[in-house]
Order: structure tokens, then sequence, then C-alpha cells
């Protein structure tokens, strides 16, 4: 939801002169009055989620300004009035009408006009585009790809430093290498034997030297060969080919995600937001918030991944998951709010605009018939994947390899991770089961509302008159004086054993005596004699 913002003439002001300046959008455009009904020509300049109107383009002060935050911009179609025959109604058809629809309650909408078609549609779309949420979290995921580039651009330049120590060693070593060579020249010349000038080499002789030169580089070939073809037949080559197909896999697997993600926010996102802001709105904003609560988050952690992935294919792949350990947290919130997220969309499914609206978006064919659950599900499996990919890749993975302490250092986190998850999920989902049957009890149980109070299990059980047998019957279940048998509906928990009837209207109500049970007061006899 939407925060206040105050402002005072000061920012007023200073935003209206870098309006003038450097708007996104300017240009004159005709508003109709909500007093009279009448249309008056003002200059418009749009900063960021602020629209400033002037009475004209060479004045200062600004004569009044909108909030965009949240609002919906759409075209429509020329008022009924201008249909008529003179010149003036003809000149009024032909401009091109749009309005702006708050999302705030009690403010009436902003009605605006404009000569030219393309002017009106710029300006359409930029008012669409006008939201500061949208740019805080667009300046996020860049921050966040600065910070991976900026970790590349140190890693390069460790390279480059360790590559230039390299080179200077290589010049020592030539150095070293030529001075060497001086003197073995040196040397043969003193061992030269005294002796004129020689004739050309006997041909004889070049044809047995080429034929040693072509067998000597034969046999180097056949060598070689041999060495490559028995790497290649090796454990070590299988166990890299494996790796990396595991690799490819995953990048595919991003891939996907990507598409998923997409389909989601567009298909499903954007327009509820849009359909929360209308006039007769199906949803509120409050309800969209809570479907897709901390979700948007965890989209753009997954989905930094996985854009990562797919345009970096020669980056090494524990990169990735430096990127992702620190945005575990988003992930972390959106798990414990997940099936609190689905309660949320059944409970708006009992309204029938939303179901058809919603229904009329899982039929977009980009969602190929899948439901708006199955999408919410899908980061769910992230967690849980990436760890079955890192126990696969460190299988293939030898000890000795620079990756394996990195791998080993991800995974530990993520398990560590999917452990946390799993037991606040468990709690979360304990707590939530106990206020489902406390509201199915008519009277209420206050029992239910303990946290450390946890559900085993429900069912039917049969309760038998009370038969005395010594000091037993003191301690039988519910009320001494029943006279015949019963079917109750009893829920056990850790701490308590709760005993209901059932009414003819299928509401639960607690037992007047005995309905409420403590087992650390109980003892639990076991009959075996039937009769």
């Amino acid at each position: 939801m939407q925060k206040s913002v105050r402002y005072n003439e000061g920012h007023a002001l200073y935003l209206a002169l870098l309006a003038r300046k450097e708007g996104t959008k300017r240009g004159y455009l005709s508003k109709k009055t909500a007093e009279t009904n009448r249309w008056h020509e003002k200059w418009f300049a749009l900063y960021q989620n602020v629209l400033f109107y002037f009475e004209g383009e060479q004045s200062a002060r600004p004569a009044g300004m909108y909030m965009l935050e949240g609002c919906n911009c759409e075209r429509v179609p020329a008022p009924k009035g201008c249909a008529a025959g003179s010149a003036k109604d003809a000149a009024l058809d032909k401009q091109h009408y749009f309005t702006v629809l708050f999302g705030h309650e009690g403010q009436k909408p902003l009605e605006l006009r404009c000569e030219d078609e393309v002017d009106g549609d710029e300006w359409v779309e930029a008012i669409h585009q006008a939201s500061y949420s949208d740019i805080l979290i667009e300046r996020e995921v860049l921050m966040q790809k600065y910070i991976h580039l900026v970790q590349i651009v140190e890693t390069e330049k460790i390279a480059a430093n360790q590559l230039r120590h390299q080179l200077e060693d290589q010049d020592t070593e030539i150095e070293r290498l030529k001075s060497e060579i001086i003197a073995l020249n040196k040397t043969k010349e003193r061992m030269r034997p005294y002796q004129g000038n020689q004739e050309d080499e006997d041909p004889d002789i070049k044809k047995i030297k080429k034929v040693q030169s072509f067998m000597r580089g034969w046999l180097c070939r056949r060598k070689w060969k041999t060495i490559v073809q028995d790497y290649i037949c090796s454990p070590h080559a299988e166990s890299m080919r494996k790796r990396n197909q595991i690799v490819f896999n995953m990048v595919e697997a991003e891939s996907e995600y990507v598409h998923q993600l997409y389909v989601l926010v567009n298909c499903f996102l954007r327009p509820l937001r849009m359909a929360a802001s209308s006039k007769k709105p199906p949803i509120s904003h409050d309800d969209v918030s809570s479907i897709f609560l901390n979700r948007y988050g965890a989209f753009v952690c997954f989905w930094g991944v996985s854009l990562t992935a797919s345009s970096h294919p020669t980056l090494v792949y524990t990169d990735l998951f430096d990127i992702l350990l620190p945005m575990l947290n988003i992930y972390q919130e959106f798990v414990r709010n997940h099936q609190y997220s689905l309660q949320v969309l059944a409970n708006c499914k009992q309204n029938r605009d939303f179901d058809k609206l919603l229904k009329q978006y899982e039929a977009n064919p980009a969602c190929e018939g899948r439901m708006l659950e199955t999408f919410l599900t899908y980061p769910m499996f992230q967690i849980p994947r990436y760890i079955i990919t890192l126990h696969e890749l460190l299988a293939h993975t030898p000890h000795e390899h620079v990756e394996r302490k990195s791998l080993e250092f991800a995974k530990s986190k993520l398990e560590e991770l999917s452990r946390v998850m799993h037991d606040e999920v468990s709690d979360t989902e304990n707590i939530r089961k106990n206020l489902a049957i406390e509201r199915t009890i008519v009277e209420g149980c206050d029992i239910l509302l303990d946290t450390s109070q946890t559900f085993i299990r429900q069912g039917s059980l049969i309760q038998v008159p009370s038969v005395e047998r010594g000091k037993l019957s003191k301690v039988r279940l519910g009320s001494l004086s029943l006279k015949k048998e019963g079917e109750r509906q009893c829920f056990l928990f850790t701490k308590h054993f709760l005993i209901c009837t059932r009414s003819s209207g299928g509401k639960l109500h607690l037992l007047k005596t005995g309905g409420v049970l403590s087992l650390i007061e109980c003892t639990l006899i076991e009959e075996t004699d039937a009769s």
C-alpha cells in the first residue's frame, strides 16, 4: 500500500523546477475541471511520480500537482456531446482523450486530452511508468549486478597481477637461457676442428636425415594420439563430462524458471494491481499484497541468479551461489508465508467477480492451462533443486578441484536453511491448524491459542456409558450420567484432549462436562474385556 507523503511549498517549487528542466514528459494538455466541467489548456510536466501543471510554459510557479503512485492511466473515447455537426464539435471530436484513475478513495479521476494521437500515447505510457516503487526495485536489481561486476573486476585484477609476475619471471628465464646459448656457442666454436671449408653435405646423408625426421614426427604423433585416447576413456574425463552436463541442465532449468516468472508477473501480478485500482475493484490492494507477499523480492532474487546463469555461460559455477547466498533471507520469508498467501487466494475466489476475472487470466495461452497457485509454488522448489544439483556436482568433482570447497560451503548453507525453514513452516502450520479447529467450535477454546499446543490427530469415537468398577469410574470421559452410547468428535493434542458433539447443522459443541481434558492429570487404562 502507498504511504502518505508530506510536501511543503519549498519542496514543491524545487520539484517543479526540476520537472520544467528534466521532466520525463512535457507539453500542453487540456484539463477538465471538476467544478465547471470545462476544458482549460495547461502546460504539464512529469517528473518521476509527480505530475505538475502550469498556466503557461514560462510560468515559474505550478498551478497544481498530482501524485501518480499507484494510479492507472487509460485511453477513453470522446464524450458523446462532441458528436454534433458544428465545426467546433468536429474539432473537439478529433481530440484524443485519456483519464488518470487514482488509487486513493474519494479522489476524482483526472481527465485530459490532446490533439496528437502519438503525443497522447506517449503521455499514457509515461504515466504508466511513473512508479517510485518500480524505480526502487530496478535500482536494487542494478545494485546487485553492480556488486557482482565489481567482484569480477577485482578477480580480474588479481589474475592480471599474477600474470604480470609470471611474465616477469619468464623474462628472467629468457635472459638466463640467452646467456646459456651464448656460452654454448662459444664452447662450440672452441671445439670445432680445424678444417677448411668443406664441400656441401652428401645428398644421401640429407635423404637419411629427412627419413629420420619423418620417423621421429610420426612416432611423436602416435604417442600423443595414444595419450589423448587414454585420457578420453579415463574415469576423470567421464566425470568431467557428467559435471558439464549437470551445469548445462542447470542453465536450461534457470531459463525455464525465468519464463515462468515472466508469465506470473505479466499475466497475474500487474493485471491484478490494475484491477484493484479500478472503480469497482474485485480485489483490494491488501489482498494483492497478501497473495504476492514478499514474492516479488524472491522473484528478483532467483531471477538475478537465473539471468546470470543464462547470460554468462563461461562464469565459474560457484559465482552463481556467491550471488544467491546473501539473498536467502528474502526466500526464507517467502516460504514462511506461502501457505498464508494460498489461503488468502482461496478466500478471494469466493468472490464471483474475482473468480471470473482470474479464470480469464488463466485462459491466457502463455499460462498453458496452469493455475495461479501453480505459478506461486514454483519458487518453493528452487532451494531443494539447488541442493540436489550441488550433491550431483560434488559427486563428479575431484577433491583437489579448485571449486570443491566453495561448492561444499554453498551446500552446507542451503541445507542449513532448508532445515530451519522446515521447522518454521511446521510451527506455522501447527498454529494455523489449531486456529482452524478453534474456529469450528461454536463456544471457542482458549487452550488452542497456546503456541506450545501441538495437534496430533482427530477422529470420531464412541463414548460408552459409565460403569461403576471400584474407583476407576471417576476418571471416565465426559459426563458420568451418560445413559447410552454416543458418537463424539475428538481432537488429540500434546497437552489436552477435546470431546465435541456435532449438531444437526454440522456445528461442533464442546461437552459441558469433561469436554476439555488435561492429559497431565489423566490416566489411560486399556480394558481388554469387551463386556
